[in-house]
């Protein structure tokens, strides 16, 4: 079997971006929309289903290795960040929202593992730069609207957020990482931020699991609207509350554990996320 140096992999990947990426004017302009289709059905789902997406979503974890190498590029920037985050003990009050945050932008962020699956299914080539061509696809106008309401809903949570730390700790910015421990985890206002913080990310992660949850893969597999992706999404929601709670739940955990070890657990969590998310689609969707 012949195995292509990582120059030689890297060049074809690039290459395949790329192309995807040049692509992406004129998708983003051209959205296709069939308004003949009838609306996507909802089916009742079970607790064993969202095992079995799971199951299915590890091994498209096994199958596909782009997918691991590429999260892994993107570490340094990520440890970049979170240094230039913490060097500084006046912005340590954005880290805890920051790091939450990602589970609002996740849905946005994970249609080109949607893209790798749907390319599975078919029978189709399969790689990093082969997903980045769900950005260039006829849906990319309705994925990339969908993905910049996320990101104002990100940007709204961290302004809330913020609102939280003053009214709890007070508007004084912390002067160093230990003042801010104590305040936060050894004083009555600190435990106000904690209980209150959670709440609301709890609720702005419910918004986004409800809107979300179904439709970037929607969008990508079918010629439908954002208001239809939407509404489907939140439909699944109504119709299977006990199963999408309990992914729900399991997303926040997950991303928390793969967090605590210097964000490396991510590397596995993210991906596998990614790909059971699909599969939890085409068990959900008729």
């Amino acid at each position: 079997m012949w195995i292509r140096n990582p120059a030689e992999w890297g060049a074809v990947q690039l290459t395949a971006t790329g192309n995807a990426l040049r692509s992406f004017g004129h998708a983003l302009a051209n959205p296709v929309v069939d308004d003949s289709l009838a609306p996507p059905q909802v089916r009742r789902i079970s607790f064993d289903d969202l095992r079995d997406a799971l199951i299915k979503g590890l091994d498209d974890f096994g199958a596909f290795r782009d997918d691991v190498l590429f999260v892994c590029l993107l570490y340094p920037v990520a440890g970049i960040a979170l240094a230039l985050l913490t060097s500084n003990a006046e912005r340590l009050p954005l880290l805890f929202p920051l790091l939450s945050g990602f589970a609002l932008i996740g849905p946005f962020a994970a249609v080109w593992l949607y893209e790798m699956c749907r390319r599975r299914e078919r029978g189709e080539s399969v790689s990093w730069g082969e997903g980045f061509k769900a950005f260039a696809s006829p849906a990319a106008a309705s994925i990339f609207k969908l993905g910049l309401l996320l990101i104002v809903i990100f940007a709204l949570w961290l302004a809330v957020a913020l609102g939280i730390y003053a009214l709890t700790i007070g508007p004084d910015l912390p002067t160093s990482v230990s003042s801010f421990v104590n305040d936060v985890f050894t004083t009555r206002a600190g435990w106000a931020l904690i209980v209150f913080g959670v709440g609301v990310g709890s609720l702005f992660a419910l918004l986004v699991l409800s809107i979300s949850v179904i439709s970037f893969p929607l969008l990508l597999d079918r010629p439908v609207s954002v208001t239809t992706a939407m509404a489907t999404s939140i439909q699944a929601m109504r119709v299977n509350p006990g199963p999408m709670l309990a992914w729900g739940l399991f997303i926040a955990v997950s991303m928390l554990v793969g967090m605590i070890p210097v964000l490396i657990g991510l590397i596995v969590v993210l991906p596998v996320l990614g790909h059971a998310a699909w599969h939890l689609y085409r068990k959900i969707v008729v």
